[in-house]
C-alpha cells in the first residue's frame, strides 16, 4: 500500500504583534523619561574601602568642589519649595511662583543669598556662566550662610540624612569648617562618600 506523503509546508511567524509591542513600549518610555539636569559642579571622589552604601532616597548632600566651593541639593519639588520660603523668611527675600518652580527643578545649587533670585531668572546659558564665577554658598564665620541651608533642610526633612560629597582635591580647611558647621548645628551624623577601592588595592 503506497505512503501518504504529507505536503511539507515551512512555519510561518507573524510578527506583527511583537512590532507593535516594540512600538509601544519605545512610546512610553519617551513618554515617561524625565532627563536630569546638568549639575553645575562635579567632583571626583576620594577612594575609600567603605562599603556603607549611601541611601537611594532622603539625603540633603553638601557638595565640596575642588576650588573649596559648596553646593547644596536635596531631592523633591515640595521639600525643596518649602526649603526656599524658609530661606526667603531668614533673608527677607520674596520669590515668584515661576522662581520657585525654577527652584524646584534645579539639582545642586551654590549661590549666596544675593544672588539666588539673579540665579533663578537667567536663562540656562546664563546660569552655566554663573554657575562657573560663584563662589558657591558662604561658609565664612562673618557670612555663614550655609548654617541656614543646612537647618532649612533638616526642619523641611527632619529624617533626611547628610552627606558630604567632597572631591580629592579639595582643601581641608574647607572640608573641616563643612563638618564644624554641622556640629555646631547638632547634625553630628553624617556620611562621607566616596568611590569603592577594593581592600587589595588599599593594601598595596
Amino acid at each position: 500500500m503506497p505512503k501518504i506523503k504529507v505536503p511539507k509546508k515551512s512555519p510561518s511567524l507573524d510578527m506583527t504583534p511583537m512590532v507593535d509591542l516594540a512600538f509601544l513600549l519605545v512610546t512610553f518610555f519617551m513618554l515617561t523619561t524625565k532627563f536630569r539636569p546638568t549639575e553645575p559642579v562635579t567632583v571626583d571622589q576620594p577612594s575609600s574601602v567603605s562599603e556603607v552604601p549611601l541611601p537611594d532616597k532622603g539625603v540633603i548632600l553638601l557638595t565640596v568642589d575642588a576650588k573649596g566651593r559648596v553646593f547644596f541639593n536635596i531631592e523633591g519639588q515640595q521639600l525643596r519649595a518649602d526649603i526656599l520660603d524658609r530661606l526667603a523668611t531668614r533673608f527677607n527675600l520674596t520669590f515668584t511662583d515661576q522662581e520657585k518652580k525654577q527652584f524646584t527643578l534645579l539639582t545642586s545649587i551654590g549661590m549666596p543669598s544675593n544672588k539666588l533670585k539673579e540665579y533663578l531668572n537667567a536663562e540656562s546659558p546664563e546660569q552655566k556662566i554663573m554657575n562657573e564665577e560663584t563662589k558657591g554658598i558662604p561658609i565664612d564665620s562673618a557670612n555663614n550662610e550655609l548654617t541656614f541651608w543646612v537647618n532649612a533642610a533638616r526642619n523641611a526633612a527632619p529624617t533626611n540624612s547628610i552627606a558630604i560629597n567632597g572631591d580629592g582635591d579639595a582643601d581641608i580647611p574647607t572640608i573641616k569648617r563643612v563638618i564644624e558647621i554641622l556640629q555646631n548645628n547638632k547634625a553630628n551624623r553624617f556620611a562621607l562618600i566616596t568611590n569603592l577601592e577594593s581592600s587589595e588595592t588599599a593594601e598595596e
